[in-house]
C-alpha cells in the first residue's frame, strides 16, 4: 500500500475551511479575520520552506547542517516562550531561561530516544533527529512557557505572603513552595490532558501519517506511544527545570523577593 501524494489543487480545497473560519469570524464581529489569514500564510510559507531545507539535509553527509536547523529550532523555541510572558524578566534573562531550559531537555531526550530507542544506523541521521527534535520542542515549549508565566504572574500577585514569609526566615524555596507548586501543575495540564485522550478522542499527527503512508496501524501506535512517553518525560523535565529557574531568577542569594528584575505588562 502506498500513501495518495497531494497536489496543489488539494491543498486549495482545505484551504477553503479557513476561509469559512474567516467568514464565521466576520458574520459574529470576532474581527479575527485578518490575524487568521495572516497566520494561515505564515503556516504555509514556514512549511514550504521547511519542507525543501529538509529535502536539502536529508542529502547531505556532514551532521554540521542537522545541528545548524537543530540550534534554530532551539532559538526560535526560546523566543516563542518570551513572546507569550505577560511579565517578562529584565534583560537577556527573560531569553536565557526559557532557550536554555528547551536547549538542555530537547538535546538530551531527543538523544536519548533516536540513540537509545529508535537506534538508527547511523543514529545521527537528519531523517530521525530533526523530527523528533521538533516534537520534543513544540510540546516542552508549551508546558515551559505556561509554567514561566504562571510562576512570574503568581508571585507577583501573592508579593505581600510571600514577603511575609522571607521576612520571618523562611528560606526562599519554602517562601515560595505553592507558588511553585502551583506552576508546576499549569505546565504540566496540556500534556497530561493529551494522554488522556490520545487514542480515545484523537489520533495524533504522527500516527496519522504513518496510517496515510500506509503503515501497519498496530506499528503506527506503538511509535505514537513511545514519542508520547518521549514528549510527557521532556515536558515533565523541562516544566520542573523551568520553574526552579524562574524561582531562583526571581529571587537572590540572600532570599529576598525580586520583583525588580521584572517588566511591566507595558514594556
Amino acid at each position: 500500500m502506498t500513501y495518495v501524494q497531494l497536489e496543489n489543487t488539494d491543498l486549495i480545497l482545505a484551504a477553503i475551511l479557513m476561509l469559512a473560519s474567516g467568514a464565521l469570524s466576520w458574520a459574529f464581529s470576532l474581527k479575527l479575520e485578518r490575524t487568521l489569514l495572516l497566520n494561515s500564510l505564515r503556516m504555509v510559507v514556514q512549511l514550504a520552506l521547511i519542507g525543501f531545507v529538509l529535502k536539502w539535509i536529508f542529502a547531505q553527509t556532514s551532521p554540521l547542517w542537522t545541528v545548524l536547523l537543530a540550534l534554530i529550532m532551539i532559538a526560535v523555541a526560546g523566543a516563542e516562550i518570551v513572546l507569550r510572558q505577560n511579565r517578562k524578566l529584565k534583560g537577556f534573562f527573560a531569553y536565557s531561561l526559557g532557550t536554555g531550559t528547551m536547549m538542555f531537555v530537547g538535546v538530551l531526550v531527543t538523544v536519548y530516544a533516536v540513540k537509545g530507542i529508535i537506534a538508527p544506523q547511523p543514529w545521527y541521521q537528519p531523517r530521525y533527529i530533526l523530527p523528533i527534535l521538533g516534537m520534543v520542542l513544540g510540546n516542552t515549549m508549551t508546558g515551559v512557557s505556561l509554567v514561566i508565566s504562571t510562576f512570574m504572574d503568581t508571585a507577583h500577585r501573592e508579593r505581600i505572603n510571600i514577603e511575609a514569609r522571607l521576612a520571618a526566615g523562611y528560606p526562599r524555596f519554602t517562601a515560595l513552595d505553592k507558588v511553585l507548586s502551583a506552576s508546576l501543575r499549569t505546565g504540566l495540564m496540556p500534556i497530561i490532558n493529551a494522554m488522556a485522550t490520545t487514542g480515545l478522542v484523537s489520533l495524533p499527527g504522527m500516527m496519522t501519517g504513518q496510517i496515510l503512508a500506509g503503515a501497519d496501524p498496530v506499528e503506527a501506535a506503538k511509535y505514537q506511544m513511545m514519542i508520547m512517553f518521549v514528549i510527557a518525560g521532556a515536558t515533565a523535565m523541562g516544566v520542573v527545570i523551568a520553574g526552579l529557574g524562574s524561582m531562583m531568577f526571581l529571587t537572590d542569594r540572600r532570599h529576598r523577593l525580586r520583583l525588580d528584575r521584572l517588566q511591566s505588562p507595558m514594556e
